[in-house]
């Protein structure tokens, strides 16, 4: 029960990653809610987990993620913690540097970027009056290692990554600490959906721990910034992708070698 009584709020977290750190925070003893886009898929879930309870909040609505705030401090009294899980990008547009169009970079870097700054901000301004509190910015392996395709993805998580450390440096007065999970190819609907088994071999060619991670796993690293057992820890990028971008640039080719030997 690391999570005794902390109120946490979780955007995008009807699925996938999202959903994980839910049942793992609601596990730990936390009281959380589930901020989301459709209410009903929200509740239904909710309605299965104890100590759960949702918030609207819509990423293309702005004005959204300070309601979904105040929302949650209205019911619970007070803000712990906060998960900016939201993240999104349109692999069929989101290209490379030379073939995506400018509206589509300028639309997705706002996207994300502003749904980190502005439910952070609102956070914030509550957890200063109740002494303190913990940010976790869900961001992904792809803003530290740049890629073939998805530029404004990318860039995004790249940029989320900077405000995560700027969050943790300003707001460290009033007790506030910031850091972020950067999950590298994990077990969701998405990727199982989307990408095809022999990118997803190939991409594992590169994973010295040889698998693909689970969404679980992200929420066990959730779990400890969310904890009191991470109260000197601020400011830090944790990679949680098996090893990617960790060995040298040939190591899939290398692996393959020494394994034909």
């Amino acid at each position: 029960m690391r999570l005794k009584d902390k109120v946490i709020l979780v955007t995008a977290s009807t699925r996938g990653i999202g959903l994980a750190i839910v049942k793992k925070c609601a596990v730990e003893g936390a009281r959380v809610y589930m901020a989301a886009r459709n209410m009903d898929q929200a509740q239904e879930i909710a309605n299965t987990l104890e100590g759960v309870k949702c918030v609207y909040n819509d990423a293309t609505k702005p004005e959204t993620f300070s309601s979904m705030v105040e929302d949650a401090v209205q019911d619970a009294g007070h803000i712990d913690v906060l998960v900016n899980n939201f993240g999104t990008s349109n692999p069929g547009k989101d290209l490379d540097f030379s073939n995506t169009d400018p509206q589509v970079f300028l639309d997705t870097v706002n996207l994300n970027l502003r749904s980190v700054f502005m439910a952070s901000q609102a956070a914030t301004k509550h957890m200063v009056n109740h002494g303190g509190g913990s940010i976790i910015n869900i961001s992904s392996v792809g803003g530290q290692v740049p890629d073939i395709s998805q530029v404004a993805y990318g860039t995004s998580k790249a940029a989320i990554n900077y405000l995560t450390k700027l969050i943790a440096v300003q707001e460290a007065k009033h007790n506030i600490r910031c850091n972020a999970v950067l999950p590298g190819m994990t077990a969701t609907e998405a990727v199982e959906k989307h990408l095809s088994d022999e990118f997803r071999n190939l991409f594992l060619r590169h994973i010295p721990l040889g698998r693909i991670g689970l969404p679980e796993e992200i929420a066990e690293a959730v779990c400890y910034f969310a904890s009191d057992a991470s109260a000197y820890t601020t400011g830090q990028i944790l990679t949680v992708a098996g090893g990617f971008g960790s060995a040298t640039p040939v190591y899939g080719d290398l692996s393959d070698k020494r394994n034909r030997r």
